[in-house]
């Protein structure tokens, strides 16, 4: 327990380090729950960690590579030299973790090595639901559901959270040679991307960031019926970090074309107080 136990304080220390939204509704949980959905935190942040620091595409793959074999180990109980994985793998057992949703993340994540941009809606959903909503629901069998249906809602969270990711993380992902704005929405709004790449802005790209808005606040208002699915301790934890990514997409649409040339930061105070809104009033309140 002892050797668990640092394991999982490793975790938690990956959590402090990177600054994450995420780290006071993980709080709200109780301890073992908290430990379990900080273990899965951690997991996905050496796996983003490992393709986005890596100098070049061959490093990050074999990177990959080695983590995934690792991490196919360690849950097949077979052990692991790394403090996340033996955490992780405690995480799954403990929670009964799909395995496929471990499976999804690592799949998603190999995707931006092999893959800069995206033609339609629907392929970035695909992608999105490997690298975030497949998250999601292994982050909801921590908390504990007890509906059925909370799979399907825990999907459109996780689409409306990585929407909302990737609509502020414009700038940063352009840097990375990745664009993930579906071409055929560029298209439809009279943009391109050489003018997205260049920061060559026009009227068009408020359409599109009104488009691209639009279609991330239609998932947030089906993912909103997950709170009534979940645990009661687990909805807590839901419905902070359903007020913290509500407030950012709401910084989005304020910021318009804006988006499009520098990253959305809105103040911490203004999201702490979205997260404490959404917790006392739920998810439907203020929309």
């Amino acid at each position: 327990m002892t050797d668990l136990a640092a394991d999982h304080r490793a975790c938690a220390a990956a959590l402090r380090a990177a600054g994450s939204s995420f780290a006071l509704p993980i709080r709200l949980l109780p301890e073992a729950k908290r430990r379990g959905t900080t273990a899965l935190y951690a997991f996905c942040r050496a796996v983003d960690d490992i393709v986005d620091d890596a100098v070049e595409p061959a490093a990050a793959r074999r990177g990959l590579d080695g983590f995934e074999a690792a991490t196919r180990a360690a849950l097949a109980g077979e052990g692991s030299d790394e403090p996340v994985l033996r955490a992780l793998a405690d995480t799954v057992r403990r929670y009964a973790v799909p395995a496929e949703t471990i499976r999804e993340i690592l799949a998603g994540v190999r995707m931006d090595l092999d893959q800069a941009t995206y033609q339609t809606p629907d392929e970035l959903d695909g992608y999105c639901r490997r690298v975030a909503a497949a998250v999601g629901v292994a982050a909801i069998h921590i908390w504990g559901f007890v509906d059925p249906e909370a799979i399907g809602r825990s999907d459109d969270c996780g689409l409306a959270f990585q929407y909302t990711n990737i609509l502020r993380d414009i700038p940063e992902d352009l840097g990375r040679g990745r664009i993930y704005l579906p071409a055929e929405d560029l298209a439809a709004c009279g943009c391109t991307a050489d003018e997205l790449r260049a920061g060559t802005l026009h009227a068009g790209f408020d359409r599109l960031a009104a488009r691209l808005v639009a279609r991330a606040e239609h998932r947030f208002a089906r993912a909103a019926a997950l709170d009534r699915m979940l645990s009661t301790d687990g909805r807590l934890a839901f419905r902070a970090m359903f007020g913290v990514y509500r407030s950012l997409l709401r910084a989005v649409r304020r910021a318009g074309r804006g988006i499009f040339t520098r990253r959305v930061k809105p103040p911490k105070p203004r999201l702490l107080a979205a997260a404490a809104a959404t917790v006392l009033l739920g998810p439907r309140a203020g929309r």
